[in-house]
């Protein structure tokens, strides 16, 4: 039996950073209901990080009115519109069930370092970076211009090469030539020409 990845082209969704388990993220998700499609966000603390190809996901819990809600969200889909990281955490757990029997002060985490936070919030997503490569690379834009430049100066020489040529131009082979009018002919009538 093939493994799921033979099967899906999964590339992986750039607009995820590289956060870690305790993480605190909000993750802008596409919600569709029925032909209308919305974007909702899901804010809480990451509890568990699933690697694996085509599997691989994370899961975020909440509480929401007194009740804890978990979402699990693959990485590879296309409905995970982005991630926010919005605070880290130090843990010493790769998984943070124990989260679940905690309420209130019991469940707060130790703050994480300021550089990683730093570096995960300062990430460009993917639009930012292909505007920072378009402009890291004027050289290319410059050669473009000047072909564009250079396109247009023929294309303009083109058009008064045509407009000077003469108007009437050979037929080509396998066109007929066309018919000349015949010689004017008397218009036929019953009377007889006077003599």
């Amino acid at each position: 039996m093939k493994p799921a990845d033979a099967y899906v082209d999964a590339r992986p969704n750039r607009n995820i950073p590289a956060f870690q388990v305790g993480d605190t993220v909000r993750v802008h998700a596409i919600v569709v209901e029925g032909d209308r499609r919305r974007t909702q966000a899901f804010e809480g603390v990451v509890i568990r990080i699933r690697k694996g190809a085509v599997n691989a996901s994370f899961t975020v819990r909440r509480v929401s009115h007194g009740v804890g809600i978990e979402r699990v969200f693959p990485y590879f889909s296309p409905l995970v519109e982005k991630v926010d990281v919005t605070r880290v955490a130090r843990v010493r757990r790769a998984k943070l069930y124990y989260l679940r029997d905690r309420v209130g002060k019991a469940a707060r985490l130790k703050p994480g370092s300021r550089a990683r936070f730093e570096s995960l919030t300062n990430r460009p997503y993917v639009e930012q970076e292909e505007v920072d490569v378009l402009a890291s690379e004027p050289e290319e834009e410059e050669l473009m211009e000047e072909a564009v430049v250079e396109a247009e100066g023929e294309t303009a020489e083109a058009e008064a090469t045509s407009e000077e040529a003469p108007a009437e131009q050979a037929p080509a082979a396998d066109e007929a030539p066309a018919e000349e009018p015949a010689a004017e002919e008397a218009p036929a009538t019953d009377e007889k020409p006077a003599e």
